[in-house]
């Protein structure tokens, strides 16, 4: 290690807050400490929550097969008594093999989804082939609502326990404390995503730069704990749970290693974060060899969005949902009629895919004239003309509020669905004004349908900044897949209901 001085701070002080009965409370350094061990408990509360859950489908697929016999008399909950023990051990034991309690995938993605499935299968086969080799005469019933039932169970636990965790997190509980390594900029880059996901609980504490200055912080702010020949020593003293290596950390392989070597005793863990953003998992394989770590990223999807199958079911998904959605068609058609006896529908020319225009169709929400004002509420407001949106629209009529809040507006275009002009999921359409600023790979929005519904609606809706909607957009395009597709539309239910960002 070098000889350089070795600085750790905190961008807030240490306080010790007094308790209602006068007395001073733990520091806060404890609470710290013992956030740090509830976070290494986790997985043994998960493995707590399985086995119950476990035991519980168990005894009832044996009480159920008892009482809905179909015509089979027998009694297998005694037969089942002792076997149901070493049932549960196996199952927990298969999920366990296959790393479904490992820390790294409780936080996000599919991958513990997968591990408890592929660890259920795994102790249905060995449970199966058991009872065959040593003719044990098991009821097949039982065992098909148990592992039937029960993998649904034990996702739909993990389910609630990830989500208790992000509840928990926004409420700034079960947070990692996390110090970047890495050149300023890609610090800065690092930490913004980091910040962006805060469901994952990263709370970034500091950098660890080469060249260290004293008393230097980045541009975004974060403190520069000491140089990077440090890093091991800065990461232990600061009590940091995870270590970032970013961009610029490290001039040779060599210096990872070591790193490595020299947080192996400590509960510390490291992760490179090369510099790659907005790429889904489904993009990536990793392909070791000769003990280097080689990263393939495979190129963008949007051209798999414009195959038959999406096509399909959009066609298909559109027919049924305007045959369901009649009444609303017919009622909300009504009351904006009735309320200033203009036009029903707005129509509006917006570009679609490959910059061909159409005619989205709209119930009408605004005054009559709405377009006309456009110009001057953004001089009033200094709005970018860029997916231009306002609060307390002065041009929205009463029955344009609830049609709005509730998405209802936006049903007809259920129609530009089904003749093809629009999908039911993609970036929402533009302008040609609104086209005619993009910039570099904003234009890649233009590469698929635009959608009714799409990732940045359900991720903030209005609330978010054009900036973030647009890069959320380039995700959804570069990033498409049957399973995202379904995944926002599960998830635009709820914030057509919750209104979140709705104006």
């Amino acid at each position: 290690m070098g000889q350089s001085q070795v600085v750790v701070t905190d961008a807030r002080p240490e306080r010790v807050p007094r308790a209602r009965n006068g007395e001073r409370s733990r520091p806060r350094r404890w609470r710290v400490k013992s956030q740090s061990q509830l976070i290494r408990a986790i997985p043994y509360l998960v493995l707590l929550v399985d086995a119950l859950l476990i035991s519980l489908v168990l005894v009832s697929a044996a009480v159920f097969r008892d009482h809905v016999t179909w015509g089979i008399d027998s009694n297998i909950t005694n037969e089942v008594t002792w076997l149901a023990p070493l049932i549960a051990m196996g199952w927990l034991g298969g999920i366990a093999f296959l790393g479904g309690y490992r820390p790294e995938v409780f936080d996000t993605g599919l991958d513990e989804y997968k591990r408890v499935s592929r660890g259920t299968l795994m102790a249905a086969a060995v449970v199966g082939i058991g009872c065959y080799l040593f003719k044990y005469d098991l009821s097949r019933g039982f065992f098909v609502l148990a592992f039937g039932c029960g993998v649904v169970v034990l996702l739909l636990g993990r389910f609630l326990l990830r989500h208790v965790a992000y509840a928990l997190r926004k409420r700034g509980h079960l947070h990692h404390k996390v110090v970047i390594a890495g050149s300023r900029s890609h610090a800065d880059e690092l930490a913004l995503n980091l910040t962006r996901e805060k469901r994952l609980g990263y709370r970034v504490i500091g950098a660890v730069t080469p060249a260290y200055d004293m008393n230097e912080t980045t541009r975004s702010g974060i403190t520069v704990f000491g140089d990077i020949e440090d890093l091991a020593q800065i990461a232990i003293e600061s009590g940091s749970d995870v270590v970032f290596i970013a961009g610029g950390a490290f001039g040779t392989a060599t210096q990872l290693k070591e790193l490595a070597w020299a947080l192996e005793n400590h509960d510390i863990q490291l992760v490179v974060a090369p510099s790659l953003t907005d790429v889904s998992g489904e993009r990536i394989r990793f392909r070791p060899v000769a003990g280097l770590p080689l990263i393939h990223v495979d190129g963008p999807r949007g051209h798999l969005a414009t195959r038959s199958g999406k096509r399909a079911f959009d066609f298909f998904g559109s027919l049924m949902l305007i045959l369901a959605l009649s009444p609303v068609l017919l009622f909300a058609a009504l009351r904006v009629k009735l309320h200033d006896g203009g036009p029903v529908f707005f129509s509006q020319t917006r570009i679609g895919k490959d910059g061909v225009p159409f005619q989205c169709l709209k119930f009408r929400t605004m005054v009559v004239d709405a377009e006309a004002l456009v110009a001057k509420l953004q001089e009033e407001q200094g709005a970018q003309a860029l997916l231009f949106k306002m609060k307390d629209d002065p041009r929205i009529t009463k029955p344009g509020k609830w049609l709005r809040r509730f998405s209802v507006d936006e049903v007809p275009q259920l129609f530009n669905v089904l003749r093809g002009d629009m999908s039911l999921i993609g970036p929402r359409p533009q302008v040609q004004r609104e086209v005619d600023l993009y910039e570099g790979g904003m234009i890649r929005r233009l590469r698929v349908r635009p959608g009714m519904t799409g990732l940045w609606q359900v991720s903030g809706r209005s609330d978010l900044t054009a900036q973030e909607a647009m890069r959320l957009d380039l995700y959804y395009v570069d990033n498409w897949s049957m399973v995202q597709d379904l995944s926002i539309l599960a998830r635009t239910v709820k914030a057509v209901f919750g209104s979140d960002g709705a104006y």
